[in-house]
């Protein structure tokens, strides 16, 4: 039976860059794992091995370092964007370049009051220590004509210990969950956006590092000050907070691990373990309930993948 080539992508996955720029003695950094996947007329070589529309993924990794050394790198979208043109500008064969960019944060390290003496310096300020909170992610994809950003995070873990309940759900023979009016609610935030800027001439580009700031602070906000009679109304009212607070934002999806904590049964010992005194609780890292959905702008289309945020 005849067989025909169905979608097909290649490059260097996986570029890890660091870049300092040294402003005199005050040094930043900029650490990032940039992978490139490029897409085209690429028949040939799946058919005949005809490498003639190739460009080697290992120029693909030198034009990323290269390209961090000759630009700087200002944002991780403002990053890929420049190599995602980049590809498809210079190489016909090549359609549609996608850049899949995480960034990892570094927090400078404060010196201490006696810094002097030991170093003959006031103040160090080329020194860091790793920041845990979450990994920048973004995605960047261009055809030739207009580009599209999808900015994000992985890994954002946040808790409230009060202000959750979870009661009224369907009960059958199966169910053995107990009501709770006070319980711990906690989540590791994956979340994806889609910006409405498509790099057309003429077109205001927004602040990468602005928007991504802010745009965590609306979901952190949204998270601390929601009542939340369930997660996913949670997860609703942190995609409204951000698309409601930042109009270069149409879509945001969210995938939010319900990380459950369970209060442990103390009446062996006599002891009540009760939420209003202060209760002990069991963290259960698996199983766990997956809550998932996309928040949109009234009007807009989705086009974020599905599969970018769930297992």
């Amino acid at each position: 039976m005849p067989t025909i080539l169905g979608q097909n992508q290649y490059g260097k996955a996986e570029n890890r860059v660091v870049k300092i720029t040294r402003d005199g003695d005050t040094h930043h950094i900029k650490d990032l794992n940039v992978s490139v996947a490029l897409s085209g007329d690429l028949e040939e070589v799946h058919y005949s091995g005809s490498n003639a529309h190739v460009l080697p993924t290992d120029t693909t990794k030198n034009t990323v370092f290269a390209f961090a050394k000759k630009h700087g790198i200002e944002s991780a979208e403002a990053f890929g964007i420049l190599l995602a043109r980049h590809f498809v500008d210079s190489c016909d064969p090549i359609t549609t370049a996608r850049i899949r960019v995480e960034e990892y944060s570094w927090e400078r390290i404060e010196s201490s009051d006696a810094n002097s003496r030991f170093i003959g310096a006031d103040e160090v300020k080329h020194s860091f220590v790793r920041q845990g909170q979450e990994t920048r992610t973004a995605q960047i994809t261009y055809d030739g004509e207009g580009v599209e950003v999808l900015s994000g995070l992985k890994g954002l873990t946040v808790l409230n210990s009060t202000h959750s309940e979870f009661w009224g759900y369907i009960k059958d023979q199966y169910t053995t969950l107990q009501e709770d009016y006070d319980r711990i609610l906690a989540t590791d935030v994956t979340s994806v956006w889609r910006h409405n800027w498509t790099g057309a001439a003429g077109e205001r580009t927004p602040n990468w590092e602005k928007s991504y700031a802010q745009t965590k602070k609306h979901m952190l906000h949204a998270f601390a000050e929601t009542y939340s009679l369930s997660l996913q109304q949670t997860l609703y009212q942190m995609g409204s907070r951000v698309i409601n607070s930042r109009p270069e934002i149409d879509e945001i999806r969210f995938s939010m691990p319900n990380k459950h904590h369970f209060k442990v049964d103390l009446s062996p010992f006599g002891m009540k373990n009760e939420a209003a005194d202060g209760a002990v609780y069991y963290a259960a890292d698996r199983p766990y309930g997956l809550i998932e959905a996309t928040v949109l702008r009234d009007g807009v289309a989705p086009r974020i993948p599905l599969d970018m945020t769930n297992l």
